[in-house]
């Protein structure tokens, strides 16, 4: 006789868990959130009257090999927050608000403290952004996975007025692009780093280009949320253009929302590149043209706005404490 807990799916670690994460998840619903968790499907009431002609954004993704790094840390307590925060800021820079995130969670053993930590991310981050976790999925699946690996998921969905979308079909040769700073490596170009930095050195090391700090805080380093100063900018209308700096770098991003027969020039050495990219450049001596397109280099999101509007945009984001930088301009793609 075999049981499925013999084969290895354990369901009395998936109840634990469960118990112990309705706390966690409750802790984030608004007011939309129509039922508890635990139903077949969820249930979220959209603020409609509050936007003239509604538009509903959606987005999925995940974190990508940075889970190797956490796992060689064992520290789990970072990834849910990076993923929740990316997935905002790629629907806020189309000028949306979050409303609810649900994630998916697979594993080949499922280790409640692990998986508790990793969820417990989510709802931190969905708080920080007002937006509610309403459901999710955990699947253990041994020989999928090993007993240790896991991998993570989730979907954001929210809500813009149409008259206030935006895609950066204004945006016109001679605008200015402000970037915004990055922590750290986010969310991508983990396989590229780890290939190059675990070559040498080990998550608990502290290579003096760091100064004190170790590999593995350097680059568990949480995936910021652009969310509140990208909101000011949406509602003061200073921007033709968001990007949020993933996969393709600073200039592959950028020009997903330029127009037709426009060009992105970027200033190079506006900006110093944090450590960890130098780092990685020398040590792995990786090609220029391989670190722009695969890290965001220090800058994790930008704005293109009219060049008359600058000063009140790095006013606008100095006041609330940010450190906005003049990175480069749009032309011409014949200049």
């Amino acid at each position: 006789m075999v049981t499925y807990k013999e084969s290895g799916v354990d369901i009395s670690a998936g109840e634990e868990t469960i118990r112990r994460i309705k706390p966690l998840v409750r802790s984030t619903f608004t007011e939309g959130v129509l039922v508890d968790i635990g139903s077949f499907g969820a249930f979220f009431a959209p603020p409609w009257q509050e936007f003239r002609e509604p538009v509903i954004v959606a987005s999925v993704d995940g974190v990508g090999t940075k889970l190797a790094v956490a796992a060689a840390c064992s520290r789990h307590d970072t990834v849910g927050q990076d993923l929740v925060n990316h997935c905002v800021n790629d629907i806020a820079v189309c000028g949306a608000v979050p409303m609810f995130f649900m994630d998916y969670f697979a594993t080949g053993r499922l280790d409640p403290d692990r998986t508790v930590s990793v969820i417990e991310g989510f709802t931190i981050a969905c708080r920080e952004n007002g937006c509610a976790l309403i459901g999710g999925e955990m699947a253990e699946m041994p020989g999928m996975y090993s007993a240790d690996d896991y991998d993570i998921a989730g979907t954001i969905v929210g809500i813009v007025d149409r008259r206030r979308i935006v895609d950066g079909a204004g945006i016109e040769d001679g605008n200015v692009i402000v970037g915004l700073p990055s922590t750290g490596l986010h969310t991508n170009g983990y396989s590229l780093a780890r290939k190059v930095l675990f070559s040498k050195f080990d998550v608990k090391d502290t290579p003096e280009e760091l100064g004190g700090e170790t590999i593995g805080d350097a680059l568990l380093r949480v995936h910021r949320s652009y969310l509140k100063p990208i909101r000011r900018l949406v509602e003061n209308d200073l921007v033709s253009g968001l990007a949020h700096i993933t996969g393709g770098g600073i200039e592959g991003n950028t020009r997903r929302i330029i127009p037709e027969g426009l060009a992105v020039d970027i200033d190079w050495g506006s900006w110093e590149r944090p450590a960890i990219f130098r780092l990685i450049q020398d040590l792995g001596h990786v090609p220029e043209a391989d670190m722009r397109a695969t890290f965001n280099l220090g800058i994790g999101f930008v704005a293109v706005m009219r060049h008359d509007l600058l000063d009140n945009v790095l006013a606008l984001l100095k006041n609330m404490g940010e450190r906005p930088l003049v990175i480069g301009n749009v032309t011409s793609s014949g200049a």
